[in-house]
């Protein structure tokens, strides 16, 4: 019995090509024998345990309420009205940092994932790495305790939230490697968007628990220092303890190692740049070539969303706590139910069409919100949940894409230049948020920078050829 078939149970079919830069799609590999169900929600936990991370901490409550608003303010311009330009200024200022971290994280993520997940292919590690790169997120989310809200130590809580965008995307390329393992071309798109939906439907969970915990006045806890988002912070570090655990129990390795490829660290670079050479030469892995770079730009723009939306929320549409708090639990449901809905379109129609009406339909409603604002709240409300009905199908849809061309052997690999060329390239929503941001001193100008960089994605992506649904 072969190694492929000792790993999934099915028998090893022909190469695709006798090139040597692939030897089968790793989907292939499975055949059509369907994993354990055990198997298939373990790995999908996964993203029910860092959901948290983003929806939580990045996106709608420790970044939008606490970090980027008046208590990391001087107190002199902290207590100027809402609308005085020095204030509006300062919490723009705020805002541009946060963005700031995050282009930085992102040219982390570029010299960081594909070698580490190429050398999780090699050794067969990839649950090494990703304890590794999970456990690290844990660590960085803990240490958010000790950001107060002082001016000085705002940089500490962008630095934070940054290093864990590094981790928790390093710990994402050895998650989706494992989808290859447990998902054969049949089943890819809905597993892929089960492990999304589950996520999103996690950080609803997530997001009630602190509106309890608001609503019972954080049970006689003192609001002074900033200790109820301190307190939020380590909540989602030990959910994310508790819920990551079955995937290390119970999903296999999607590699067993190939030791032929064991190299120094930096070594890594010049297998890196000849393994990317190849993916253009070889005409049956060229289209994965060309999908990295055109998934490169959309995904930066759908983190985008994300990353600034209920910034966007906050100081554009004056969202208080509870509004802000029940956007983010309508907006993460309406996520999760269409991304899993949606993963079923994509095992019958393909995962391109998926992402070209998401993103079109993502280009619409983010005009509409800029150009609406000031008709009020209602405008994001509507505007808001449109992007956020999109934002998980084009997500899932792009990693099953993905998974469909991924050489067997190379997941952690592919995966991992995915996660570069994706994360890498976030310098162009961040950057274009916070050059328009600094430039217009208004953060509502920052929509318009992500809106541009999906409309170039889409684009990009119109002429890649799709693999089969």
């Amino acid at each position: 019995m072969s190694e492929p078939e000792r790993r999934t149970g099915a028998p090893e079919p022909a190469a695709t090509a006798n090139s040597g830069a692939v030897g089968v799609i790793g989907l292939d590999l499975r055949g059509d024998t369907p994993a354990p169900k055990k198997q298939v929600f373990s790995w999908a936990l996964w993203d029910w345990a860092t959901q948290p991370f983003n929806t939580v901490i990045l996106t709608f409550i420790f970044t939008a309420l606490y970090l980027t608003t008046e208590s990391f303010l001087p107190a002199d311009i902290a207590a100027l009205g809402e609308d005085d330009p020095a204030r509006v200024a300062a919490e723009a200022g705020l805002a541009s940092g946060l963005g700031l971290g995050s282009t930085i994280a992102a040219f982390a993520i570029l010299l960081l994932a594909p070698v580490l997940g190429q050398r999780a292919d090699a050794a067969g590690r990839q649950k090494l790495w990703l304890g590794i790169g999970t456990g690290a997120l844990i660590l960085c989310m803990f240490g958010l305790w000790f950001v107060e809200p002082q001016p000085s130590l705002f940089w500490l809580g962008v630095a934070l939230i940054s290093a864990g965008s590094v981790f928790g995307e390093i710990a994402a390329v050895n998650s989706n490697a494992m989808l290859v393992g447990i998902a054969n071309p049949k089943t890819v798109g809905r597993i892929s968007g089960l492990g999304w939906g589950f996520g999103y439907l996690g950080g609803i969970v997530a997001l009630i628990i602190v509106v309890v915990f608001y609503a019972m006045d954080w049970f006689g806890l003192s609001a002074d220092g900033g200790l109820p988002f301190r307190l939020i912070a380590v909540g989602c570090a030990v959910w994310a303890i508790v819920f990551s655990i079955p995937i290390f129990l119970n999903v296999p390795e999607p590699s067993l190692g190939r030791a032929e490829r064991k190299v120094g660290f930096f070594a890594s670079y010049g297998l890196l740049v000849k393994d990317v050479i190849g993916l253009y030469r070889n005409p049956e892995t060229r289209q994965t070539f060309w999908f990295l770079l055109s998934s490169a730009v959309f995904r930066d723009g759908l983190g985008g969303v994300f990353t600034f939306g209920a910034v966007i929320a906050g100081q554009v549409f004056h969202f208080k706590f509870l509004e802000l708090v029940a956007f983010g639990i309508a907006a993460n449901l309406i996520a999760g139910v269409s991304t899993i809905i949606a993963g079923r379109f994509d095992d019958s129609f393909g995962p391109k069409r998926i992402i070209l009406t998401s993103l079109g339909s993502m280009v619409v409603a983010g005009l509409a919100v800029f150009f609406l604002a000031d008709a009020g709240k209602v405008v994001f409300w509507v505007g808001g949940l449109i992007l956020c009905a999109f934002v998980g199908p084009a997500q899932a849809a792009a990693r099953s894409f993905l998974a469909r061309v991924t050489p067997a052997g190379r997941e952690g690999e592919i995966f991992g230049l995915y996660a570069t060329t994706g994360r890498a390239a976030s310098w162009m929503a961040s950057g274009a948020w916070t050059v328009l941001i600094a430039l217009t001193a208004q953060t509502a100008f920052g929509i318009l920078g992500i809106i541009v960089v999906l409309i170039a994605g889409f684009l990009l992506l119109l002429p890649v050829r799709a693999p089969k649904a």
